[in-house]
């Protein structure tokens, strides 16, 4: 059976899709069929709003977090129903994102985002272009670019976002990497990398 929603402490995490546009060397998915004992690659098709909010029950969690084996923006409508039941159950939403939703979907989906989310965790983890084609392996050739664009629309919105970056791209370019986020005005987080 597919894992729709699992646990991780006291936030519920919604698996989507499977589909990315990145091809991240550190991601938690490369070569593994499971992730903190979940088996999140969805062999039964991507789930329908309903099916998530039945997995979801009353949110019996702090936070409901849009993160799973793929790129939540890919399933947008899903995402932003999800959203609404969350929030008619007065828990809190987050999206962890590699900030592709615009290129995905074809058009400025910040606006779509606002009132939806109570959090958005954009993921920078490099310093330009060059080294986030090589990091991040995207299918986009502009995703960097598009990546900050999607940043500073968020911000734009009075949206509450922030980057993230993974430790192992190593101080330098974290420091690197605050740059960046300061001169597009959203805080910068950095996190460790996840041994799955």
């Amino acid at each position: 059976m597919d894992t729709y929603v699992y646990r991780i402490g006291n936030n519920l995490y919604v698996n989507l899709t499977n589909r990315c546009s990145n091809r991240c060397t550190f991601c938690v998915r490369n070569g593994k069929e499971t992730f903190e004992g979940y088996a999140l690659w969805l062999k039964g098709g991507e789930p329908t709003a309903a099916q998530v909010t039945a997995a979801l029950g009353e949110c019996d969690c702090d936070e409901v977090v849009f993160c799973g084996f793929g790129e939540p923006t890919y399933r947008l409508d899903v995402m932003s129903e999800v959203c609404g039941y969350v929030h008619a159950h007065g828990k809190r939403t987050r999206l962890n994102t590699n900030g592709h939703g615009s290129l995905i979907n074809g058009r400025n989906i910040a606006p779509e985002l606002a009132g939806k989310l109570d959090g958005i965790n954009i993921s920078l983890n490099a310093s330009d272009a060059r080294r986030y084609k090589a990091l991040c392996r995207p299918l986009y050739p502009a995703a960097f670019e598009e990546m900050l664009a999607f940043a500073r629309a968020c911000r734009d919105q009075g949206l509450n976002c922030w980057f993230s970056v993974v430790d192992c791209i190593g101080e330098e370019e974290v420091a690197a990497c605050r740059n960046i986020a300061d001169a597009v005005g959203i805080p910068l987080r950095v996190r460790p990398m996840i041994e799955a």
